[in-house]
């Protein structure tokens, strides 16, 4: 009979959990006109597109004719947002005294405004883990454009892991904000459609 002091064995990690920088590390180089994100631990891939681009250019342009060319305004840059999360919002406004993180990530308790145009794709993640994350991350206003059906969702009041005001607004009309952090009034009448 063998005897084994079990004190003295070390066992091999058999994790299969990975972080988010390895498995963003494994997907490059990402191929040209795609976007990557990590939801949930689950990569979404998804090519950008003329409509979805044509709505960010014009989100952009607001937040740049409300606050100025030197507005803090990303797209598509990786931010994480807690474990398993490392997204790439469409468009994404930092606050002044926004920094970077010892990785060089921006923090998502510095972003005052998020918005995600919808892609066939990534709607269900848009619509669920996303926003789920971004409320409880604190993001003050999150807006979701979908150009399918011809509608933006207004998010707002984040608190206890969800937002508490959820207002609809349809293409052609304008996206009230000025009772947000952002205190901009949106147009939507040039929005284009999938």
């Amino acid at each position: 009979m063998t005897v084994v002091d079990t004190d003295r064995i070390d066992m091999a990690d058999t994790s299969d959990e990975r972080t988010l920088d390895e498995m963003f590390e494994w997907l490059e180089p990402t191929p040209e006109g795609f976007k990557v994100e990590i939801v949930e631990g689950t990569v979404h891939m998804s090519p950008q597109r003329d409509t979805h681009w044509e709505i960010i250019r014009r989100i952009v342009r607001a937040l740049e004719d409300r606050f100025g060319m030197d507005v803090r305004a990303l797209s598509d840059v990786r931010i994480d947002f807690g474990e398993g999360n490392g997204f790439a919002p469409d468009i994404v406004k930092l606050c002044d005294k926004a920094a970077k993180n010892s990785h060089g990530r921006w923090l998502p308790e510095h972003i005052e405004f998020v918005g995600e145009v919808i892609s066939k794709g990534t709607a269900a993640a848009d619509y669920g883990p996303k926003k789920d994350a971004y409320a409880a991350a604190g993001v003050p206003v999150f807006l979701i454009v979908d150009p399918y059906v011809g509608r933006c969702l207004l998010h707002s009041e984040p608190k206890d892991g969800g937002y508490h005001k959820k207002v609809v607004v349809d293409f052609g009309l304008d996206v009230d904000l000025t009772d947000t952090a952002m205190d901009l009034v949106l147009k939507t009448d040039a929005f284009p459609r999938d």
